[in-house]
């Protein structure tokens, strides 16, 4: 409910990054780097939905998805050229900064 709240996202999966199994996570990665705040918000409120995933893994492409006032083109650009590096250098540092298992989730604050 603050304005002076950030949020961010690092992904650890359990499974081996593939091109397939990373839709979700490119997506809200591209999104956070392409979109504005309230679009963000909008967006992956949608893409968080049980449906939205089982429709992108059984082949629905995400763009599909983008709400109304979204820089399509510019999230579409990024989404498209986001390579998995990115995601297994989250992995990386999950497990071996943070120690995480494979897979598991956890909520890191740091405030005033």
């Amino acid at each position: 409910t603050s304005s002076h709240t950030r949020v961010g996202i690092l992904n650890n999966p359990s499974s081996k990054i593939k091109e397939d199994n990373t839709a979700i996570a490119r997506g809200i990665l591209a999104a956070f780097l392409t979109q504005n705040n309230s679009n963000l918000k909008s967006f992956l409120s949608k893409l968080i939905k049980e449906e939205t995933a089982k429709s992108i893994a059984s082949g629905t492409k995400i763009v599909k998805f983008l709400i109304p006032g979204m820089d399509g083109d510019t999230f579409e650009k990024k989404y498209n050229t986001l390579g998995l590096d990115l995601i297994k250098t989250h992995q990386m540092f999950c497990q071996e900064v943070l120690k995480l298992l494979p897979g598991q989730m956890a909520v890191i604050s740091n405030g005033r």
